[in-house]
């Protein structure tokens, strides 16, 4: 008989107390490992959170989730259907906070916070407790969580949700229940709610679910049929009609330039990419058959969506920003692995778990210091964004009772323009005929005639975002009536925008 079997047959309250004592303990970290890559996530993605002004896509969210819900009807019928459950989320947000920019904001960056937290536990579900933490405060650290969790779109919502599934089906297949089948169905369906594409994440599931049925879990793959299914069949009317929209994503062919520069987009700076990647690249390679998931999360998505580029458009990183997790589980395996190599010689088991925890605390130091910069510059405006907020400010000076608008150049101008003076009484867009709410289209149809709508009008501001001539590009009707009834008094030129005051002439 063994010392072992001494103990379990001699000494039964003192196994049973160790055993208790070691569960008392695993309770205690999740908690941890969920609440610490949190709270440091939220201290990176919070601060200046309205401080960067809406960019256009974030004015396409304010626009849909502000007019009422029949209009938004009739705007999904013609563009942004894959849109629809986020806009008709943030519909109810706006009524209940307002819509200045930290108010759009902040529901994304929550589902950033509570994302880092996710992954913590999630890896420790997939491989340690360490690699949990890990993997959870280098979520925290990369730039692209705090630029994304600080943007009014859907995809910090796919990062959640795909993550939550994951990790509930992860656990279904630990302990399967009923309960647990039916939280992971619907995790699916909010998965393909907030993006279609996050839905690539059960590619990684089926691999998982192999595993198990390898295991002796023969049944798994037919609760995971189900649930897939059932999952994806409340997402399966928005895919046929989001698929007649395509042509609105029609620029998006993806290049191999663009496939070279996807590390830097997916991450927010070529070291933070290199970095994960690399340490990605150890943990695949040291983790075994626990990389499998992460690496079919990680790697699939991305050449799937390249490969189909020509036609479906979907390559895009902030589409695939639902994969950096993945990356970040392998990366955290491979720091781990590394650490333990370094510090293996020392002996004591006490001295070198505080040997690999310096080590490790060091290193996340080090990178958080080094992703700092690229992290500060996700805060700020976007280089090729016209500077809208200093319009609003200038018109909203300037205006007088009686004042006309009228715009000129790309960038949705009267939709930003619409956000910026949406308080107070703007001056009267005096060139729209039909407006988006009419059109179904996030731009208004002006009138035939320009110089009937500019009649009675003695000030206009025409704000412009054409290069150079603020006029150039303006249709030739509304360029001939502004210059023979209008002078230009004023000129104040912003960043990638201008605007003038024009008076109509004295006869």
């Amino acid at each position: 008989m063994t010392s072992s079997t001494v103990d379990l047959v001699r000494r039964p309250h003192a196994v049973g107390t160790e055993i208790a004592v070691r569960s008392a303990r695993d309770q205690r970290v999740p908690p941890l490992l969920f609440l610490l890559p949190m709270f440091v996530a939220l201290a990176c993605v919070l601060p200046g959170i309205g401080h960067r002004q809406l960019w256009r896509d974030e004015h396409c969210t304010w626009w849909a989730s502000s007019i009422e819900y029949p209009d938004l009807g009739f705007l999904i019928e013609h563009i942004d259907v894959v849109f629809a459950p986020f806009y008709a989320v943030m519909h109810l947000w706006i009524a209940l906070v307002g819509a200045s920019p930290a108010a759009l904001r902040l529901p994304e960056g929550l589902a950033m916070a509570a994302s880092a937290g996710l992954l913590g536990l999630l890896g420790r579900q997939m491989f340690t407790p360490r690699t949990g933490l890990v993997a959870g405060l280098l979520f925290a650290l990369v730039p692209t969580v705090t630029r994304y969790g600080q943007e009014a779109r859907p995809y910090a919502f796919a990062m959640l949700f795909s993550l939550l599934a994951t990790l509930l089906l992860l656990r279904a297949l630990e302990r399967p229940s009923l309960k647990g089948w039916s939280l992971y169905t619907l995790t699916l369906t909010l998965t393909g709610l907030s993006h279609l594409v996050g839905l690539c994440v059960v590619a990684a599931h089926a691999v998982a679910v192999l595993r198990a049925r390898r295991g002796g879990a023969h049944f798994v793959n037919w609760a995971f049929g189900c649930a897939v299914v059932m999952g994806t069949s409340m997402v399966i009317p928005m895919v046929i009609k989001g698929s007649r929209q395509a042509g609105q994503i029609a620029w998006n062919t993806a290049t191999l330039g663009e496939l070279a520069t996807y590390p830097m987009e997916l991450f927010g700076s070529w070291f933070t990419g290199a970095v994960v990647m690399s340490l990605g690249v150890v943990g695949l390679l040291t983790a075994g058959r626990k990389a499998l998931v992460p690496a079919v999360w990680a790697v699939l998505p991305p050449v799937l969506t390249f490969l189909t580029s020509d036609r479906l458009h979907l390559f895009l990183p902030r589409y695939l920003l639902f994969t950096v997790p993945a990356w970040l589980l392998l990366a955290a395996a491979g720091a781990v692995r590394c650490v333990d190599a370094l510090t293996f010689a020392v002996r004591a088991g006490r001295w070198r778990r505080l040997a690999s925890a310096a080590l490790m605390t060091g290193a996340l130091a080090g990178f958080a210091f080094q992703a700092l910069p690229a992290l500060m510059s996700a805060r700020q405006d976007l280089p090729g964004e016209p500077d809208f907020a200093a319009a609003g400010r200038v018109v909203t000076a300037g205006q007088r009772p009686g004042d006309g608008i009228i715009f000129n150049g790309n960038f949705g101008v009267r939709k930003a323009m619409a956000y910026e003076l949406r308080e107070g009484a703007p001056p009267t867009d005096v060139l729209m005929k039909r407006t988006p709410q009419q059109t179904g289209w996030y731009r208004a149809n002006e009138c035939d005639v320009p110089s009937t709508c500019l009649a009675g009008r003695r000030r206009l501001w025409l704000v412009s975002t054409a290069v150079g001539d603020p006029r150039s590009g303006m249709r030739p009707s509304t360029a001939a009536a502004l210059a023979g009834r209008f002078a230009v008094v004023r000129t104040n030129r912003l960043h990638n925008l201008t605007i003038q005051l024009l008076e109509r002439r004295s006869r």
